[in-house]
């Protein structure tokens, strides 16, 4: 199949043939990246804004690079030092973008439904990298590509997300991919943070860790998001790392061939012990390399781009 769409704004919006073909478009960018020339010209002469009105190191990093690797032009926009400061609204900010004929705007926001939003005031093509609670679908399209690639497929895996999943995009946006892929889906973490109205999503929600862990083939742990709770929502950190995290004791119970993974940041000692997060299992790196490539294959086929054939690897 082809691409058509002009925006990423969601992974709950996209069928399974659409995830496919940006992991397999994503397979030969990574292989792309191994050669000695890394870069290709396939967005020479556009321009990609990164419009991170929320902080962010690694996504802003990584689609930076993603863009330079297809030798487009790259524009960060600051906030601190824009006119959002003074009051500007962002529909006049992207669309001042817009006048300065950017092509694509990258944009991440704590208000819920922004990048839709923007979709709908502007002609150039919107990418969702996070957006409040909602989703993360670019997190979620590298966390596939990296299961897929380390397991050889997705169907039929049992992944549990383990941790704060009430407040996480990152959480929403796996599981919408993982079950659109055939995986199985195991939520955990305290009630307060994992509700079971999860349930209606299609997903096992449990409160007893080692429950969830012990046959799962995928661990994606997730820190607590405290910048987007409103109020504690469970006792504290000491009470939440001795229900809740992946420790020797749990780790050394899991299945031997499971894969431990973390969108990061990583909250070393509270949601997993240091030595877990770097040890062989661990594929925490490997999701960073991936994302690259996954952020290459969304912005060429938004370019339209026709898929990996396109490409000649």
């Amino acid at each position: 199949m082809n691409w058509s769409r002009k925006h990423l704004l969601d992974i709950q919006s996209l069928s399974a043939e659409e995830i496919q073909l940006v992991l397999d478009t994503a397979k030969a960018f990574k292989a792309v990246g191994e050669r000695a020339i890394k870069k290709v010209p396939a967005l020479r002469g556009k321009t990609v804004v990164n419009l991170f009105v929320e902080p962010s190191t690694r996504t802003r990093i990584s689609f930076e690079l993603a863009a330079h690797r297809l030798t487009a032009d790259v524009v960060n926009f600051s906030v601190e030092s824009s006119s959002l400061k003074k009051g500007e609204t962002l529909r006049d900010t992207a669309r001042n973008l817009e006048a300065l004929n950017a092509d694509m705007i990258v944009i991440r926001h704590s208000a819920a439904g922004a990048p839709h939003f923007l979709s709908r005031v502007v002609n150039v093509s919107v990418i969702n990298a996070g957006d409040g609670s909602h989703e993360h679908p670019t997190q979620a399209l590298l966390d596939a590509f990296t299961i897929r690639e380390k397991k050889g497929r997705i169907e039929g895996l049992n992944v549990t997300i383990l941790g704060d999943i009430l407040f996480s995009r990152v959480a929403r946006s796996n599981i919408w991919a993982l079950l659109k892929l055939g995986a199985r889906v195991t939520l955990c973490g305290p009630s307060t943070l994992v509700p079971r109205t999860f349930e209606q999503m299609g997903c096992t929600v449990t409160h007893n860790v080692d429950r969830a862990i012990e046959d799962a083939d995928i661990i994606n742990l997730l820190r607590i998001q405290h910048e987007r709770q409103r109020k504690t929502m469970f006792p504290n950190i000491g009470e939440y790392t001795n229900l809740y995290s992946l420790n020797k004791t749990r780790f050394a119970r899991i299945k031997p061939d499971a894969l431990i993974m973390h969108p990061g940041p990583i909250n070393r000692g509270v949601e997993i012990d240091s030595e877990i997060a770097d040890c062989g299992r661990s594929v925490i790196l490997d999701q960073v390399t991936n994302g690259l490539a996954v952020r290459m294959a969304v912005l060429f086929l938004l370019n339209g781009g026709k898929g990996p054939g396109e490409l000649g690897v």
